[in-house]
C-alpha cells in the first residue's frame, strides 16, 4: 500500500509518501516539505495570522497534488501544536478543508507523545526494556514512558522551540537575564510532572526524536544524515553542557555555520538547547540516543495496525 502523511508541524509542513504493508518497516518513497513556521505565525490573541493559513493552505493543495502524481491510496493528515493550541484553530482547518478538499485531523499532545513513543518503541524493539521518550518540537514537548508499545505515561508542554524562541526572545539575540529566566521557567515546567516518568523506576533506555534533538546531537558530533539511519548517534549530558555556553556566544551567522543547523532555525538552537539539557538533568540521563523514528512513523503504524489480515 501506498500511503500519503501529511504532517502539519509547528515549523515545517511535511509530505511522506511512503510504501508499507503489516509485519515491515515503512519504506520512504518520496518527501515534499515546506517551512510553514505556524508557531511564528501568531498574532496577540494566538491566533494564526492569515499569511499563516494562507501559508497552510497553498502548502496543503501542493501535497494533495504530489500525493496524487505519487499514486498514493490513502492519505493520513494530521496538525499538531501550532494548530492544536491557537485561537482559531476551527477556523483554519475549515478553511483548507474548503479550499483543498483536505480534512486535517488534530492530535492531542498526549496523542503525539504516545504516537511517538510507539514508533521509538518499534524502532528499537523489546530489548530496550523500560523506555523513555522525549520529542522536541516547534511548539511542544513531548514525554512518554513505559514497558509496552503503549505508554504508561505520556504528556506534553508548551515548550516547544519555535514557541519559546517566539515567547521570550522575539526574535532578538537574548541576554543572559532572559536565558536565566527561560531556564528556570523550563526546568520548574518540566519538573512539575516528572515524578510521572520516575516513580516506575529508572528507564533501561532513554530516547529522542526529531529535528531539534538531531541537530544539537550533530553539533555535538553525531554522524551526519548521509551515513545512513543504521548509524547510532546519541546527545551526551556532557557534551551539550560543554556546548551550550558557545551557542549562547555565537552570532546568528555564526550559528548557521554549524553542522546540522537548518538556516531558517537559528533562532531555536538556544531554546532548543535548554529544554535538551533541562531533560537530561531533571531525569538524570547521561545521554539520550537518537531516533530516526518519530511521529510520523508512529501515525503509520498505527494505521497498518488497524488493517484487517485477510
Amino acid at each position: 500500500m501506498r500511503l500519503g502523511v501529511l504532517d502539519i508541524g509547528s515549523n515545517t509542513g511535511h509530505l511522506l509518501v511512503v510504501d508499507a504493508h503489516r509485519g515491515a518497516a515503512p519504506l520512504p518513497a518520496f518527501s515534499y516539505k515546506e517551512p510553514l513556521r505556524l508557531a511564528e505565525h501568531l498574532d496577540g490573541s494566538g491566533a494564526v495570522t492569515v499569511a499563516g493559513i494562507d501559508a497552510l493552505t497553498s502548502f496543503t493543495a501542493g501535497a494533495m497534488q504530489v500525493a496524487e502524481d505519487k499514486g498514493c491510496e490513502q492519505m493520513l493528515a494530521f496538525a499538531t501544536s501550532a494548530v492544536r493550541d491557537s485561537a482559531n484553530a476551527d477556523d483554519v482547518l475549515a478553511h483548507v478543508a474548503q479550499r483543498t478538499g483536505t480534512a486535517i485531523a488534530v492530535l492531542s499532545g498526549e496523542d503525539e507523545a504516545r504516537l511517538t513513543f510507539l514508533a521509538v518503541r518499534r524502532w528499537f524493539g523489546w530489548s530496550a526494556g523500560r523506555l523513555a521518550v522525549f520529542d522536541i518540537g516547534g511548539g511542544s514537548l513531548e514525554i512518554a514512558g513505559g514497558t509496552d508499545e503503549e505508554p504508561d505515561v505520556a504528556w506534553s508542554l508548551p515548550l516547544g522551540a519555535a514557541r519559546l524562541a517566539r515567547q521570550w526572545f522575539g526574535g532578538a539575540t537574548p541576554d543572559d537575564e532572559a536565558v536565566r529566566r527561560l531556564r528556570r521557567q523550563i526546568r520548574a515546567d518540566i519538573a512539575r510532572d516528572a515524578g510521572r516518568l520516575l516513580r516506575p523506576g529508572t528507564p533501561d533506555r532513554a530516547a529522542a526524536t526529531s529535528k531539534t534533538f538531531r541537530s544539537l546531537a550533530r553539533i555535538c558530533g553525531a554522524a551526519p544524515s548521509g551515513e545512513g539511519a543504521l548509524v547510532p548517534r546519541s546527545l551526551p549530558a556532557a557534551a551539550l553542557a560543554e556546548w551550550l555556553p558557545k551557542l549562547l556566544a555565537l552570532a546568528p551567522n555564526d550559528l548557521a555555520d554549524l553542522p546540522g543547523v537548518s538556516p531558517s532555525r537559528v533562532h531555536q538552537i538556544v531554546p532548543g538547547a535548554l529544554v535538551a539539557e533541562a531533560v537530561m538533568d531533571i531525569f538524570d540521563l547521561a545521554e539520550l540516543e537518537i531516533c530516526p523514528w518519530a511521529l510520523r512513523e508512529g501515525v503509520i503504524l498505527e494505521r497498518l495496525d488497524r488493517i484487517r489480515v485477510p
